[in-house]
C-alpha cells in the first residue's frame, strides 16, 4: 500500500492524531488526492488501512464477506457494539435470518400505534432545541418498540449516554453499567418468554443469544436515528417548503446523503488483494466512506447542497449507502425509517418551523452528529406548507 496516496502524518503518530482530532478533513484530504487515482487512498492508524469511496470498492467490500471480514474491524473496540450479529462472519446468514423476520416492514406496522403513542408525551412546543428534543423523542420510541416502554427510561439513558461522547469515552468499558442492563432485560425477557408479547424483545429473547442482540441493535440505532432526526427538523426550518407530508421522505433521504449517521464502515483484510494493481495486505484494515462516497462531485449534482428533489430518480449504485448494504445492510433500517417519519409528522400538525440559531457542524464519533444546539421556533401560522417543490437546490449548512 505504499503506493497510495496519503494525507499529511505526524513522526510517530501517524494518521492517529489526525483521526481522533479531525477525521472528516482528513478524509476529505485522502479524497482530494485520490479522485484522479481510484479513489483509494491509505491511512495509517496504528495498523495499514485503506480507505475507498468509488461504488466499486463499495460494492465489492459490502458483498465480498469472505474477504473483507467483520471480526476486527473498528467495532470491536466499542463495547456496545463489540459482539453479535454486527461482528459475527462464521454463521452470520443464519443468524441474520433469524433476526430479520420483526425488523421487517410489516411486523415493526404492528408496533407503529404505541410508537407514535409514546412520540406524543415528547411533543415540543415553542422554541426547542432539535437535538436534545430528537434525543429524548427516539429513547421513548426505542423503549416502546422494543420494551412497549417498560425499560427503566433512566436507565436507558444512562446506558446510551456514553456513546454521545466523542473518542475515548465510547471505547471505556464499563462493566457495573452493563450489568444494569443485561439484568434489567434479562429480567423483561423472562417475562416476555413466560406472558407472552408483541415488541421486539418479545421476539428476539425466542433466539439464543437474542437478549444481546435487542442490547447491540439498540445502542446502534439510537444516535444513528436521533442525529438523523436532528439535521432533518433543522434542514426543515430553514426550507419549509419541503415540510409537508409528501417532502418528508426525500428530506430524510437528502438528509442521511449529507450526513450518513454511518459516515465510515470498516473490514479486515482476510487475505491478500490485488486492487488495480495496488497490493492489499491480509490483515490491514479496509474502510468505505458513505460520506465520501455520498459527496463525490462525479457521481453527485451540487453535492453539498441541500437538494431533496434530487430523490425523483434512484441514486447512483453503491453510491447512497446510509445503512451500508449487501448482507450486512443494517438490522434497523425499517425501524429507524418509522421513527423519522413519525416524529417528523408529530412536528408537522403544529405547522411550519425556522432556525433560531445553532451550530449543525458534523462531529464525528461512533455515528456522525451536529456539534449542536440546533435551536428552531414556530414559524408564523401564515406561512404555507404546500409550496410548490423548487427547481433549483438550496445550500446546506
Amino acid at each position: 500500500m505504499r503506493r497510495l496516496p496519503q494525507p499529511a502524518t505526524l513522526p510517530v503518530s501517524g494518521h492517529l492524531q489526525r483521526w481522533a482530532g479531525e477525521p472528516v478533513a482528513l478524509l476529505h484530504e485522502g479524497a482530494a488526492l485520490s479522485r484522479a487515482n481510484g479513489r483509494l487512498f491509505a491511512l495509517r492508524l496504528g495498523l495499514p488501512a485503506v480507505v475507498g469511496y468509488s461504488p466499486e470498492w463499495n460494492r465489492r467490500l459490502l458483498t465480498d464477506l469472505a474477504t473483507f471480514r467483520s471480526g476486527g474491524s473498528f467495532s470491536v473496540v466499542v463495547p456496545y457494539l463489540s459482539g453479535g450479529v454486527i461482528l459475527t462472519d462464521a454463521g452470520h446468514g443464519d443468524r441474520r435470518a433469524a433476526l430479520n423476520p420483526p425488523f421487517g416492514k410489516r411486523s415493526l406496522e404492528a408496533l407503529r400505534e404505541r410508537v407514535r403513542a409514546a412520540l406524543r408525551a415528547e411533543r415540543p412546543d415553542g422554541t426547542f432545541d432539535a437535538l436534545a428534543w430528537a434525543d429524548r423523542a427516539v429513547l421513548r420510541m426505542l423503549n416502546a418498540a422494543y420494551f412497549s416502554g417498560d425499560l427503566s427510561p433512566h436507565l436507558l439513558h444512562a446506558f446510551l449516554a456514553p456513546l454521545r461522547s466523542p473518542f475515548p469515552v465510547p471505547a471505556v468499558p464499563r462493566p457495573l453499567l452493563f450489568a444494569r442492563m443485561n439484568r434489567a432485560l434479562d429480567d423483561l425477557a423472562r417475562t416476555r418468554l413466560t406472558s407472552g408479547g408483541d415488541d421486539l424483545l418479545f421476539h428476539l429473547a425466542r433466539w439464543p443469544g437474542g437478549v444481546r442482540e435487542a442490547r447491540i441493535s439498540l445502542a446502534a440505532g439510537h444516535d444513528t436515528t436521533t442525529h438523523t432526526l436532528a439535521w432533518t427538523v433543522w434542514h426543515l426550518a430553514q426550507h419549509p417548503e419541503w415540510f409537508r407530508p409528501d417532502g418528508l421522505k426525500s428530506a430524510i433521504r437528502e438528509t442521511m446523503r449529507l450526513y450518513p449517521p454511518g459516515w465510515m464502515g470498516s473490514r479486515r483484510l482476510a487475505r491478500d488483494v490485488n486492487w488495480h494493481g495496488h497490493t492489499l495486505k491480509k490483515g490491514a484494515l479496509a474502510l468505505y466512506s458513505p460520506y465520501l462516497s455520498a459527496r463525490d462531485p462525479d457521481l453527485w449534482d451540487a453535492p453539498d447542497t441541500f437538494r431533496p428533489d434530487r430523490w425523483s430518480a434512484a441514486p447512483p449504485a453503491w453510491a447512497y449507502l446510509p445503512f451500508g448494504g449487501g448482507e450486512r445492510v443494517c438490522l434497523g433500517m425499517h425501524l429507524a425509517n418509522l421513527m423519522l417519519e413519525e416524529a417528523l409528522t408529530l412536528l408537522l400538525e403544529n405547522g411550519p418551523l425556522r432556525t433560531v440559531h445553532g451550530d449543525p457542524t458534523p462531529r464525528p464519533g461512533v455515528t456522525l452528529g451536529p456539534a449542536g444546539p440546533l435551536v428552531v421556533t414556530r414559524a408564523a401560522r401564515s406561512a404555507r406548507r404546500d409550496a410548490p417543490t423548487p427547481a433549483a437546490g438550496v445550500e446546506a449548512v
